[in-house]
C-alpha cells in the first residue's frame, strides 16, 4: 500500500495510465500487478548520492550516502528515479544514475566473517568485520565469493545483506 501512495503523491496519473494500457478484460488491479517488478539488489555508484523523500529533485533530501558501492535493494521506480532500501531499513528515492547493477553485500554478523579459500572449506584466506563491504559475483549452496578490494573468499551467504537466502548466481 505504501508503493501505491508514493506513486500517488508523485501523480495520480501513472495509476491512470496503467489501467488504459491494460489488456480488455483485465481488472486495475491485474494490470497494476503486471507492471510491478520484483524488488532486486543493486548498489550505490556515486561517491556522494542523496535519498530523497519522493521522486524528484523537489522533495526533501533524508541522507547523504558517501559510500560508493553500499548495497541497496531496489523496491519501485518511477520515471528515472528509484525507491531503495538501505541495509538499516531507510527507504527513499535516488536517480537511476547513482543506482548500478554491480552486485555487492554488507557484512551484518556481530562478529567478523571467515571468508573460505572454497565454499565449505577448511582453509582461511581472510577475515571480514562487521560493516565491511565487498563485491559478490557468485553464490550458491549457501556460499558466495565476497570480494573486497581483491581479497577475496568464500562466506556463508546468512553472514551478508545484499543477497536473499538460497539465492543462486551467476
Amino acid at each position: 500500500m505504501a508503493g501505491v501512495m508514493t506513486v500517488m503523491r508523485a501523480g495520480g496519473w501513472f495509476v491512470t495510465a496503467a489501467v488504459a494500457v491494460a489488456p480488455v478484460g483485465a481488472t486495475a488491479q491485474q494490470a497494476a500487478g503486471a507492471a510491478k517488478k520484483p524488488a532486486y539488489f543493486a548498489s550505490i555508484t556515486a561517491a556522494k548520492a542523496r535519498m530523497r523523500t519522493g521522486p524528484g529533485r523537489t522533495f526533501p533530501a533524508s541522507w547523504l550516502y558517501v559510500r560508493p558501492g553500499l548495497p541497496v535493494r531496489v523496491v519501485d521506480s518511477f520515471k528515472e528515479w528509484r525507491k531503495v532500501e538501505d541495509p538499516g531499513g531507510t527507504q527513499g528515492w535516488m536517480l537511476k544514475a547513482l543506482v548500478g547493477q554491480t552486485r555487492t553485500a554488507i557484512v551484518i554478523a556481530p562478529q567478523p566473517i571467515e571468508m573460505r579459500d572454497k565454499p565449505a572449506g577448511t582453509a582461511v584466506a581472510w577475515r571480514a568485520a562487521p560493516g565491511v563491504v565487498g563485491k559478490i559475483s557468485e553464490c550458491g549452496g549457501g556460499w558466495c565469493r565476497f570480494d573486497v578490494k581483491g581479497q577475496a573468499g568464500y562466506v556463508e551467504q546468512r553472514d551478508l545483506w545484499g543477497v536473499e537466502q538460497g539465492e543462486v548466481f551467476p
